[in-house]
């Protein structure tokens, strides 16, 4: 009976720690979180600013459509890498890298949302430095983004048409160098 009852508790006491781990882990994140979002969209602004020449109408322009366009289509290759090793020996720790590197390459974006899509004061504070310092930025971002994602799809659209057509040559192969079944009864009828 004593060892039972040792057993439950020191089974208690490991959920017990492991909840307050997880509960530790959240508390750190969510202060990292509020932390982050209000240093995060100036500093980021800031940044765009000085790349962008501070005002230059041009350098906007093209600071974003460099970001925009390279931060998009790498990690969307990088993904689909990924998702092309997964089944593979080794392929999901390739997938794993793949995606945080994806992740990593695609932060500038991930930045630049921040400040477009936040509510925060930061991200407001952000909005009115690109507006002033840095003038194009977003918009050209964006459409960097939206041209970087056509093209991964119409990369993605060429290699799976590549597979179906070799998928197809191959049955095509198959059925041709098989024998070929003689005609029955009644397709001799009918064409003859």
């Amino acid at each position: 009976m004593t060892s039972h009852s040792a057993e439950q508790s020191s089974s208690t006491n490991i959920w017990r720690n492991r909840i307050i781990g997880v509960v530790a882990v959240i508390a750190v994140l969510v202060v990292a979180y509020f932390i982050l979002a209000s240093f995060i969209p100036r500093w980021w602004a800031q940044r765009i600013a000085t790349m962008s020449g501070h005002g230059s109408f041009a350098k906007g322009i093209w600071s974003g459509l460099g970001l925009g366009f390279f931060c998009t289509v790498i990690p969307l290759f990088l993904l689909l890498s990924g998702v092309v090793v997964w089944r593979r020996k080794g392929g999901r720790f390739l997938a794993g890298c793949a995606a945080v590197l994806a992740l990593v390459v695609a932060v500038p974006n991930l930045m630049t949302l921040t400040i477009v899509w936040g509510g925060s004061g930061a991200a407001h504070a952000g909005e009115r430095v690109l507006d002033v310092q840095a003038p194009g930025f977003r918009g050209a971002s964006l459409i960097g983004a939206i041209v970087a994602a056509i093209l991964f799809l119409l990369a993605l659209f060429l290699r799976m048409r590549g597979r179906w057509r070799t998928r197809r040559a191959g049955r095509h192969r198959r059925d041709s160098s098989g024998s070929q079944a003689p005609a029955e009864p009644a397709d001799v009828e009918r064409n003859g």
